[in-house]
């Protein structure tokens, strides 16, 4: 440190003065900065280009062909009309017409009567579950130290169906997200539904409308940490429940499993919004509404209206702004155009549609704060509660992440960018025992996820029934494929198959993170806004609100008020009722090739066209808001120190961790369940892939076979998390020490025999897989034979303890349940 007589002694400053060379650094900064700024601002331009681009195609081709089918609509309809008016019919056709377009009319509002008659008692019930089955409750949440209005059911089987109490149990969990419980089990191809009829026992965690006073998000997942605990205490026979969450509930699943890591059965989580920065430019526009429409502050001071509620309906409303075409005009055309076909399915729907369920303040906020604006769940930021953070690490369940192109409220990238923001590599998720296996549907939409009936018997069928192979995953990352291969008896069978995948293989289904930066300023924004707004504008909104003016606040919101208005408590539509009992006694349908009919079916389509046509043109307009307002240099200096991602761990510090280090010490210790489970790891390691009918026979060996029954599911779990470890960081030597575990020469030729077993028929091997089956050979002494050996060869022999040696062995307890090593 030079005193002040040096800094300011012009004999020690050497060619330009002080004030010159500051001023040169000063200028050398700027310029610096200028360039990063112009590659910002270029960068920027960019996104906006790609944005307007890809919408502005979307819309061109989309409605072109649209208008295209439109005009050849048109032109057969000006046919029909020509030749209804050459035949002279073309009045009676418009008289005929005219009486069934109002007979429909009618019939469809008495359609709407009853749901608002249907609304007005399901709301008067307190909004119970919308599901088709009977239930029971086990647990109610407001008995509990930390209230809430969150219980626990157990679903009642249909007559025709038996439960086996040693299956392993399932628990729903629905989404809070507006709308009430119910939507996983409301028809029979749900689910529910599935898992009912593959016999297991099967627990819904259901809701109530209110919450309770003081309720806290903390306070929910307390209590739905309790629930599967309770299913567990109530199956003591059966393997650890699978915990599926929908939606919102998917990301509750998450914080149960991170909260709760003693909960290691695995969880579903289907179509969960994780990172909802995540989305391709041009094709997402749901998440920038915080950006163009505003932050934290909106339900804070929509809550306080509501005397500390938040209205679930005005959710509600924001779906159906999404796509307004369909929610709020062809679903009630097609109402119209089909009432004879009958209004059940339509009244089922809606019933749990205009269900409006609330949330308290807290919740709300820590919702958008922690999840929709701030993402601090996938950074790792996010906390439940003061002093106790989240981290998706401490997950030690296995996970199985189900998503979907078509679905434009959580995108594929929404629902899996998260794994690739927690983990440094694959690596370090074999490193945790942990399984993360993926699927992404090509085309399905959000809701049908979990409710369409395709869905439920393809896609939940096949993970139900590959729940137990897929705990027989080594450690690592997968993604599952569902093809369908033929049809027998009128059931469609399928393939299913489970394929090894890096992160990169999660980051290609995204654009880059480039288009991220602006919700960093957005999430700042957002808290200023908050701060601001609680400490000026809440103390006087607060004031002016009282108990009753919630209440009407509620009743007035308008999703209510359509369906009340409809009800039957209008005296004008009990009049309705008594004139659609006269049509439905006296229907005069028009003809099936009626022109007008047709007419009425092309201004249909031009109307949900149009409404489709402005929704685009709003998403673009969206899109190029938000970065023309969020990705300036001023706001991208404002939103830097919110713009940090969570710290991970270099691949090659890996290798250091003590999970590594104890698995490595402990190559040359173990017996014959540790060989077998080494050998088929590293023929899963050699593979990359395998189809179930493998899987299954692995998880039977390793599950039913001694010695591996014997071991329990925790022990084999462990051991299993070793030996992936030692295969992925020594596979060499992991070879060569196989003598080590295998002295005798009767269990080496038996342990080969397991593992010969697994694979399958010779034949159907590839070139590698058998290679490694000879090396195996080779180094255990035993001659190799090219034969196919079809049965297993534990299942005859007499129970046998797990070794002693193995049983001394220290190991990681972090493994998943009912785990093998074969993939």
């Amino acid at each position: 440190m030079a005193s002040v007589f040096e800094v300011l002694d012009p004999l020690r400053q050497t060619g330009l003065s002080r004030a010159q060379q500051d001023a040169l650094d000063r200028l050398e900064g700027g310029m610096g900065q200028a360039r990063a700024e112009i590659e910002a601002g270029a960068q920027t331009l960019r996104i906006q280009q790609a944005a307007a681009a890809r919408h502005s195609r979307r819309i061109i081709e989309t409605h072109s062909e649209r208008a295209r089918r439109l005009m050849a609509a048109g032109q057969a309809l000006v046919e029909q009309l020509r030749d209804a008016q050459a035949r002279g019919g073309l009045t009676t056709a418009l008289a005929e017409y005219a009486r069934d377009a109002t007979e429909r009319t009618i019939l469809t509002a008495d359609t709407l009567r009853k749901r608002g008659d249907i609304f007005l008692e399901h709301e008067a019930a307190g909004c119970p579950p919308v599901l088709i089955y009977d239930y029971e409750v086990i647990m109610d949440g407001r008995d509990m130290p930390f209230p809430c209005n969150y219980m626990l059911l157990k679903i009642l089987p249909p007559e025709d169906v038996t439960i086996d109490p040693t299956r392993r149990p399932y628990v729903i969990i629905d989404p809070r997200a507006g709308h009430g419980p119910g939507i996983g089990g409301f028809k029979t191809d749900s689910q529910v539904g599935v898992a009912l009829r593959a016999g297991h026992p099967v627990y819904f965690v259901a809701f109530r409308a209110r919450p309770e006073p003081g309720q806290y998000l903390a306070y929910v997942t307390r209590a739905e940490a309790a629930f599967v605990r309770e299913v567990m205490r109530r199956h003591p026979e059966a393997a650890r429940p699978v915990v599926t969450g929908n939606c919102q509930g998917g990301w509750a699943t998450l914080l149960l499993a991170a909260t709760n890591p003693d909960l290691t059965g695995p969880i579903v989580v289907n179509g969960a919004p994780v990172e909802p920065w995540a989305g391709v430019v041009g094709d997402n526009p749901m998440r920038y509404n915080a950006g163009v429409l505003g932050g934290t502050w909106i339900p804070m001071f929509l809550s306080d209206l509501g005397g500390g509620i938040f209205d679930g309906a005005h959710l509600v409303q924001n779906f159906e702004m999404l796509n307004p075409g369909r929610t709020l005009f062809r679903k009630y055309t097609d109402l119209f155009r089909d009432i004879d076909a009958g209004d059940t399915a339509f009244l089922e729907f809606e019933k749990w549609w205009g269900g409006f369920f609330m949330l308290t303040e807290p919740e709300i906020r820590w919702i958008v704060e922690q999840l929709f604006v701030g993402n601090r769940l996938a950074k790792n930021e996010a906390r439940i509660e003061p002093g106790r953070p989240v981290d998706l690490k401490a997950v030690r369940a296995p996970i199985i992440v189900f998503a979907s192109h078509g679905d434009n409220i959580t995108p594929p990238q929404q629902a899996l960018n998260w794994i690739a923001d927690t983990y440094a590599d694959v690596a370090e998720i074999r490193i945790r025992g942990q399984r993360i296996v993926y699927m992404v549907h090509d085309q399905v939409g959000h809701l049908g996820i979990f409710v369409s009936s395709q869905i439920a018997r393809k896609e939940h069928a096949e993970m139900g029934s590959t729940l137990e192979t897929i705990e027989a995953l080594a450690p690592g990352l997968y993604e599952m494929k569902i093809e369908d291969i033929e049809e027998r008896d009128g059931r469609k069978l399928f393939t299913v198959s489970f394929h090894e995948r890096s992160l990169d293989d999660i980051r290609a289904l995204d654009d880059g993170f480039e288009d991220e930066r602006p919700f960093a300023a957005v999430a700042r924004a957002s808290e200023v806004q908050a701060q601001i707004y609680d400490a000026v504008i809440r103390p006087v909104v607060r004031t002016g609100v009282t108990g009753t003016g919630a209440e009407l606040s509620r009743a007035l919101h308008p999703k209510r008020l359509e369906r009340a208005l409809a009800s039957s408590k209008n005296p004008v539509m009990q009049q309705v009722a008594h004139t659609a009992e006269r049509v439905r006694t006296d229907r005069n349908k028009a003809a099936a090739d009626n022109p007008f009919l047709a007419a009425e079916a092309l201004w249909v389509e031009g109307v949900e066209q149009a409404i489709d046509m402005i929704r685009d043109t709003r998403d673009m307009m969206y899109e190029l808001t938000f970065y023309t307002l969020w990705s300036n240099p001023w706001m991208r200096s404002f939103g830097r120190t919110h713009e940090s991602r969570r710290t991970l761990k270099n691949p090659d510090e890996l290798r250091n961790l003590p999970e590594v280090a104890s698995a490595l010490y402990n190559i040359e210790r173990g017996g014959f369940a540790e060989a077998v489970i080494r050998m088929l790891v590293l023929l899963a390691e050699n593979r990359k892939g395998v189809r179930r009918d493998r899987l299954e026979r692995s998880s039977k060996v390793l599950t039913q076979d001694e010695p591996f029954h014997s071991l329990g599911a925790e022990r084999r779990a462990m051991i299993i998390h070793e030996q992936t470890l030692i295969a992925t960081y020594e596979p060499e030597r992991a070879v060569e020490t196989l003598p080590c575990l295998l002295e005798d020469a009767a269990e080496r030729a038996l342990a080969l025999q397991v593992v010969r077993f697994i694979p399958g028929a010779v034949d159907e091997m590839s070139p590698e897989t058998r290679k490694l089956l000879e090396r195996f050979h080779q180094v255990l002494g035993v001659p190799f034979r090219a034969e196919t050996v079809t049965e297993d060869p534990l299942a005859a022999l007499p129970a046998r303890p797990a070794p002693a040696q193995a049983a001394a062995a220290p190991r990681d307890a972090r493994g998943g349940n009912e785990a093998s090593a074969e993939r």
